[in-house]
C-alpha cells in the first residue's frame, strides 16, 4: 500500500507543476483534466501525509517508552500510543477504500430514462412518481436538469420519460439505479381496494463524449415530425421534432422537447451516442460478470432491484437485502442512504476482490 501511495504522491507532484505551465493554461480541456486530477490526488496525498505523521509519532513514542527512565514520562508516552494506534488504523482503513480504483465513468453527466413496464396505467403513473423522487435527489444535489422526450400516460405519469442530469460524480451516485422499480399499493384506478403490483424501468446511461464514441454520421437517418403532448403548442405547427435511426445497431431515438430542429437534433444524438456507449460498456460489464457476480449487480436494466411497498411504508433494496420504513420521504427524493449503502457493498466487492488476486 505505501509504494502505491508514493506513487500516488509523486504524480500528484508531477501534476502541480504541469497545471502552471503555459502551454496548460492556454488549453482550456487539457487544464481541466490537470485540474481535476490535481483534486482527485490532492484528497489522497494529505490522507497520506496524515498518515505518516500518525506513524512518525506512534515510532517516537514507542521508542521513549523503551528507553525513557523516568516512569511518569513513560505513562504519558503510553497514554498518547493508546490514542495515536487507533488513529493509525482508522487513516489506514480511509486509505485502502481511497486506492479502490474508481469506475471512470463517475464523473460523467448521465441520461436518465425511465419508461412504465407492466401494471398499464398505474406503471404509468409510478413511472411519474420515480421521475419526481429523481427530481428531488437532484435539486437536492445541486444538479441540473434538462428534459429531452416524454410520453404521457393516459391517467397520468409518463409511459416514457428522458432527461440528461449533470452536475458534480452524477454517475457515481445514480448508476446503481438502473433496473425494474416495483410499486405495491392500491392504483387511484382501482375500485376495489385491492393491492397491485407494478413496474418501471430505469436506465442511468453516462453520457458519452464524442471522444468515447465515433458516430458515422451515414450510419444515421434522420426524420423530423410534429411535437405533441404537454408544453407542444408552440412548436407544432412545425416539424421540429426529430428521430434518428442508426442503422448498424437499430437504435431508434426521438426528442420533441427543445423549441427548434436544431436544439432537438443536439439532444437526440446526445442519447444515441449514450446508448451506444452504455452497449458497449454493458458488453465489458458482462464480461467482467462471468468472471464473479457482483452483489450490487452489472446495471442490467432487466434486474428487479427495488420494491415500494406502500401499505407497509417500506422500501427494501434486494440486492443487498437493505429495507427502510420511510417510503414517503424517499419517494420526495431522499434516496442517500440507499446510495450510501451500495456503494459501501461495491467498495467492499473490490477490496475482497483485491485481497484474492
Amino acid at each position: 500500500m505505501i509504494e502505491k501511495l508514493e506513487e500516488i504522491k509523486h504524480r500528484f507532484e508531477e501534476v502541480s507543476q504541469l497545471i502552471v505551465q503555459p502551454d496548460a493554461m492556454s488549453d482550456m480541456k487539457k487544464y481541466g483534466q490537470l485540474n481535476k486530477e490535481y483534486k482527485d490526488l490532492e484528497k489522497v496525498v494529505k490522507k497520506y501525509d496524515e498518515y505518516i505523521l500518525v506513524r512518525e509519532n506512534i515510532a517516537n513514542t514507542k521508542q521513549i517508552i523503551d528507553k525513557e527512565k523516568d516512569e511518569e514520562f513513560r505513562e504519558m508516552a503510553k497514554m498518547e500510543l493508546d490514542e495515536l494506534v487507533p488513529q493509525e488504523e482508522a487513516l489506514e482503513e480511509e486509505l485502502k477504500q481511497m486506492l479502490i480504483p474508481k469506475d471512470p465513468n463517475d464523473s460523467k453527466n448521465v441520461i436518465l430514462e425511465i419508461r412504465a413496464g407492466t401494471g398499464g396505467d398505474e406503471a404509468a403513473i409510478f413511472a411519474g412518481d420515480l421521475y419526481r423522487m429523481y427530481t428531488q435527489f437532484a435539486e437536492g444535489a445541486g444538479w441540473k436538469m434538462s428534459l429531452m422526450n416524454l410520453t404521457e400516460g393516459t391517467a397520468g405519469g409518463y409511459k416514457e420519460i428522458v432527461t440528461g442530469i449533470e452536475g458534480e460524480d452524477v454517475y457515481a451516485k445514480l448508476k446503481f439505479e438502473s433496473g425494474v422499480h416495483r410499486v405495491q399499493r392500491v392504483p387511484a384506478t382501482e375500485s376495489q381496494g385491492r393491492v397491485h403490483t407494478s413496474a418501471a424501468t430505469v436506465a442511468v446511461l453516462p453520457e458519452a463524449e464524442e471522444v468515447d464514441v465515433e458516430l458515422n454520421m451515414g450510419d444515421i437517418r434522420k426524420d423530423t415530425f410534429r411535437a405533441s403532448g404537454a408544453g407542444g403548442q408552440h412548436i407544432n405547427k412545425t416539424e421540429s421534432a426529430v428521430r434518428l435511426t442508426h442503422h448498424p445497431s437499430g437504435l431508434v431515438v426521438e426528442c420533441q422537447d427543445g423549441r427548434s430542429q436544431h436544439a432537438n437534433y443536439d439532444k437526440a444524438l446526445k442519447v444515441l451516442r449514450s446508448r451506444l456507449y452504455e452497449m458497449e460498456l454493458k458488453k465489458h460489464n458482462e464480461e467482467i460478470a462471468g468472471q464473479r457476480k457482483s452483489m450490487v449487480g452489472s446495471g442490467d436494466r432487466s434486474d428487479k432491484i427495488r420494491t415500494y411497498n406502500y401499505p407497509q411504508g417500506r422500501v427494501t433494496d434486494h440486492r443487498i437485502g437493505y429495507t427502510v420504513y420511510n417510503l414517503p420521504n424517499v419517494m420526495d427524493g431522499d434516496i442517500a442512504d440507499f446510495i450510501e449503502q451500495l456503494r459501501i457493498a461495491e467498495n467492499a466487492e473490490k477490496m475482497k476482490e483485491g485481497a484474492e488476486q
